[in-house]
């Protein structure tokens, strides 16, 4: 109800929401809260938007896809989410199409950013205090900026018309957490080691997918946007921006 209060006194034309429950494995002893965050209200929101004719942007992510592939996951491949987390946000994405209104939905992944609580400031604050830095070696995707996201949602609804549908949005190329983690430390100069350990050596209550690369093409094929580039490049382009 909150929510819809709140978008209907607002009457805008577009809605974008941003907001999720990003705890992936929290939300394995948490299951009926992500499930409302990430399931549902984004289906509160769908309906509101059908109401007024908005557009409405929802993102959604990688951990849809069960990691079988070994070549990058493309919209229309077969979701198959192995953890809570991936299957609330599934469900998300069914909600928006069920409510029938116009919307863009974007997957992305391995999301990291200069500010807040990820994987780029978590590596940099190990090695800076000099903790071991052990990561796993064995799970494949594509690092993705936060703001390159921001960047290319803000390109596409910039579009004439801006498409509607399911649209992956994804740095491009391939790594381990295991080599992202050695080019966040080779790219700020930091002479930290990365130790690279399988997944069997870090258990965690969520199971992810052994390979979770998206294949970002066809929104810049159908609306001529530019695609967000190397997940190295980008990487280091904001590392750049970091350093004092």
């Amino acid at each position: 109800d909150a929510i819809r209060r709140v978008v209907r006194e607002a009457k805008p034309g577009l809605i974008v929401n941003a907001a999720a429950y990003a705890a992936v494995d929290k939300a394995e002893s948490e299951p009926e809260l992500a499930m409302r965050v990430n399931g549902e209200a984004p289906g509160v929101l769908a309906e509101e938007a059908k109401r007024l004719g908005a557009l409405l942007v929802h993102y959604s992510t990688d951990y849809v896809f069960d990691g079988t592939k070994r070549t990058p996951y493309r919209e229309d491949d077969v979701p198959n989410p192995l953890s809570v987390y991936g299957k609330s946000k599934l469900q998300g994405e069914e909600s928006v199409r069920a409510a029938g209104c116009r919307h863009l939905i974007l997957r992305t992944g391995w999301v990291y950013a200069g500010r807040g609580r990820n994987f780029l400031l978590t590596i940099l604050r190990k090695a800076k205090e000099g903790a071991p830095v052990r990561v796993v070696a064995d799970q494949l995707g594509a690092p993705t900026g936060a703001r390159d996201v921001a960047a290319l949602t803000a390109d596409v609804l910039g579009c004439d018309a801006p498409p509607v549908g399911i649209f992956h949005a994804a740095a491009s190329g391939e790594t381990s957490w295991h080599g992202f983690a050695s080019a966040i430390l080779e790219l700020a100069g930091l002479p930290a080691t990365v130790e690279a350990i399988p997944t069997s050596e870090y258990p965690t209550p969520a199971r992810r997918p052994g390979y979770s690369v998206l294949d970002s093409s066809r929104l810049p094929r159908e609306t001529g946007v530019r695609p967000i580039g190397p997940w190295r490049e980008r990487l280091a382009a904001l590392l750049a921006e970091m350093k004092p």
